[in-house]
């Protein structure tokens, strides 16, 4: 179950409360009967590693892409190229 942490508008009270997603917000402060609000937080979850973008999800391994498919041929034909020939000193 999750923690949230709530705040007294009027006497500025601090405390977390273990609760279900289900369960109500709690609306008043347990020392002076005070209008209560949730505070947020940053959350603790961060995605790190492969498997979350959407280069990681391209076959590296087995089969080639379009891009390397294009350069193996670009290569190929310019390989097969004679060069020009250099211009005359003078």
């Amino acid at each position: 179950m999750p923690t949230y942490a709530y705040a007294c508008t009027s006497c500025g009270h601090q405390f977390d409360a273990v609760q279900s997603f289900s369960d109500d917000a709690l609306t008043a402060c347990p020392e002076c009967d005070g209008a209560l609000r949730k505070q947020y937080g940053s959350i603790g979850v961060t995605f790190n590693g492969s498997g979350f973008y959407r280069t990681d999800s391209r076959n590296k391994a087995g089969g080639s892409t379009d891009a390397s498919a294009s350069s193996k041929t670009e290569s190929s034909t310019s390989a097969n190229k004679t060069p020009a020939s250099s211009p005359a000193s003078i």
